[in-house]
């Protein structure tokens, strides 16, 4: 039987295969003109695709391939963001996409992304265990497996404050993929998600933070200084401790600061502050010259008794053999004085293990402490001056469940008064 002619106002519409297709003719984002299909089993659908097809041509420039979602991401990365962005920008928007988007989304054609799609995913992954999701407790080795690989789910649903990067990294690429032409509206930006609430920590009274300075200046504190002008000048823990002495103008009681110290997957980087604005001239303080002239004669000291040990790198503050010092970094903390405060109130120590052995290199010490509200247990290898891992928990029994994973039942340890 004949096909029925084309009705008028329908254009290039004409039966394919088992169904129907149409063509209009659009300008690519390459400039050049090209025929787009659109395919469809009626002569409506098909209809009703061509139409929507005309206004895009009439709108601008229009993809004729369009790529996954994942493969979109992948070259957003590598050619967007790593040569332009700072390393941690890249190695956020890199694990957001590796563990969340790309597993969730990352098979969908990146025209066909709905918002719909975007808030039924975003909506899953809120309420989805990532510890279960992303196999972490199936990634530790067998004698150290605690939660979801044996059957006891942790429940580790991300919080508000990362459900809200996941949706910004989403919508920064689609935002991309918008000026490349490949989309006409970004899917990400309807999306609706909790209200962030931040929580305002207790600041330290001016007695406080003259006691804890006190002690450190009495303790010979190679970091000092570092606290003093963190308190008193109000730098960034990076902007400490990426000062160096050409940056201290010890005569005319001066710093500059313009560089900082930030860890990017376990390596140090200096590199420059994160805006022009951060960068400035500050006078120092009395308080905070004195600390870094005695800071100085503590180098000096320092690199005579590492000799041949010792690295030059002109940082002012550093381990004793000249290198970066990674003391303010604590993995799983953001606060400046993790041995002290908890999210910026005082902490008492509930409970405290130590392993028996005194050296610097054996020395293990698991400590559960609290600010009568919150939790969080740190595992510490090396003393004080040492690397710590640091957990923060909902509640004392779950603190008390991750202090015994990490004892892990071993005879050594032993409790300590706190």
């Amino acid at each position: 039987m004949p096909a029925r002619a084309r009705a008028n106002g329908e254009g290039s519409i004409f039966p394919y295969r088992n169904g129907f297709a149409a063509y209009v003719w659009v300008t690519k984002p390459n400039g050049m003109r090209t025929r787009k299909y659109v395919y469809g089993k009626t002569r409506e659908a098909v209809h009703d695709k061509w139409i929507k097809l005309h206004q895009q041509a009439k709108q601008g420039p229009v993809a004729t391939t369009v790529p996954t979602v994942g493969s979109f991401l992948t070259r957003w990365l590598s050619e967007i963001i790593e040569p332009n962005r700072a390393p941690l920008t890249y190695a956020t928007y890199e694990t957001i996409v590796r563990r969340y988007i790309a597993p969730g989304l990352g098979s969908k054609r990146l025209d066909r992304l709905q918002p719909r799609d975007v808030q039924t995913w975003i909506n899953q992954v809120a309420r989805t265990c990532q510890c279960c999701a992303q196999g972490k407790d199936s990634a530790r080795r067998k004698e150290k497996r605690r939660c979801c690989a044996v059957g006891r789910c942790c429940k580790a649903v991300p919080s508000t404050r990362t459900v809200s990067d996941i949706r910004a990294a989403l919508r920064a690429a689609l935002t991309h993929a918008q000026a490349e032409d490949l989309i006409a509206k970004n899917p990400a930006v309807p999306v609706t998600l909790a209200t962030v609430r931040r929580r305002r920590g207790k600041s330290w009274s001016s007695d406080e933070a003259r006691k804890f300075l006190e002690s450190a200046r009495a303790d010979e504190d190679p970091l000092y200084a570092a606290y003093a002008l963190v308190l008193v000048v109000g730098l960034r823990k990076g902007e400490a401790l990426g000062l160096t002495w050409e940056d201290v103008d010890l005569d005319a009681g001066e710093l500059t600061v313009g560089r900082q110290l930030q860890r990017v997957r376990g390596q140090l980087l200096h590199r420059d502050t994160k805006t022009q604005s951060s960068d400035a001239t500050l006078p120092l303080p009395d308080i905070c010259l004195i600390a870094l002239k005695f800071r100085n004669e503590q180098r000096d000291a320092a690199r005579s008794a590492a000799g041949t040990a010792w690295h030059e790198t002109d940082l002012v503050f550093t381990t004793r053999y000249g290198t970066p010092t990674r003391t303010l970094f604590p993995r799983s903390s953001s606060f400046v004085f993790p041995q002290v405060v908890l999210y910026g109130q005082q902490v008492r120590i509930e409970r405290h293990w130590w392993n028996g052995d005194r050296s610097l290199r054996g020395r293990r010490d698991v400590y559960i402490r609290t600010d009568g509200q919150r939790w969080e247990v740190e595992a510490q290898t090396g003393g004080i001056a040492g690397r710590s891992k640091l957990h923060p928990c909902p509640s004392r029994a779950s603190a008390q469940i991750l202090a015994d994973a990490w004892l892990g039942g071993r005879p050594e340890w032993r409790e300590l008064a706190p």
